[in-house]
């Protein structure tokens, strides 16, 4: 089987399944909330028409932070989608099949990674949407630049959806690295939204520590993107954190793809399957 009639086939597996429209309605409903009460929340202040003595913000950058919540936390669901289209073939033992009519295993991983960056685009597009359509409705509302009219933030947008492209190959050599779906799951879990973090905020504090942690993936993506929610607006008294050039990020993050999909297929992709 060529490359091309195994990309079909991954396609037609990965499109006429319900995992990528079902996370993809759930990345709509947590980004789009988050913008929604973000924009209301930090264009109010941006204006000082928060009640009592709020905290105020400044207007100028206020639109990127705000279109960057997509990535900043939607990361995790492209991430997600590339690591359940291996695991779930997995789980189900449905690469025996697909290993039967083709046996050159790296045309399957191939295929994968070409219908992941199509569905890193999709995912892109409905996360950017999701977060600049409310955003943008209360920037104008408060009488706020949205700053379309700028080459910058569609280079912004632009950045987001390429961002997103690359998680997806980041989960797709997760899965490929740990078959088992709910440890890889966890494991996606556990680090996006506690180690990563944690480990972000703590070197606020300490001396040293943001040299390591500007080289985390979740890090890496926001260079790349060039706004973030936690690097732009930042917690108050927190030290500010140098980021990597946007390029850079966004060499680390494919990196990171590129090691992972190099040790699954060397260590996991050509073992047998049951």
């Amino acid at each position: 089987m060529s490359l091309a009639n195994a990309t079909r086939s991954e396609a037609t597996k990965q499109f006429t399944t319900s995992i990528w429209w079902i996370l993809a309605i759930v990345l709509v409903a947590y980004v789009g909330f988050t913008a929604t009460v973000l924009g209301f929340v930090f264009s109010a202040a941006a204006t000082g028409s928060l009640p009592g003595e709020g905290p105020s913000l400044p207007a100028e950058g206020l639109s990127a932070t705000l279109y960057s919540a997509a990535t900043a936390i939607g990361y995790v669901f492209p991430l997600l989608i590339g690591t359940l289209m291996v695991t779930t073939e997995f789980r189900h033992k449905t690469l025996t099949p697909t290993f039967l009519a083709t046996p050159k295993r790296g045309l399957v991983l191939w295929a994968k990674i070409l219908v992941g960056v199509v569905l890193g685009l999709v995912l892109g597009v409905i996360g950017v949407a999701s977060s600049v359509i409310p955003s943008a409705a209360f920037l104008a509302a408060y009488g706020l630049e949205t700053d379309f009219s700028s080459g910058d933030t569609w280079a912004l947008f632009g950045r987001m959806i390429l961002a997103f492209m690359l998680w997806v190959l980041v989960g797709i050599g997760v899965g490929a690295l740990v078959r088992n779906q709910v440890g890889a799951i966890v494991g996606v879990l556990v680090f996006t939204q506690f180690l990563e973090p944690v480990g972000r905020a703590a070197a606020g504090f300490v001396d040293g520590l943001s040299d390591i942690t500007r080289f985390l993936p979740g890090a890496a993506s926001d260079a790349l993107v060039g706004a973030s929610l936690f690097t732009t607006a930042g917690a108050p008294g927190m030290p500010a954190q140098e980021s990597l050039a946007w390029w850079i990020g966004g060499l680390v993050l494919l990196a990171y793809a590129v090691v992972l999909l190099a040790l699954g297929h060397l260590f996991s992709w050509r073992r047998d399957v049951t």
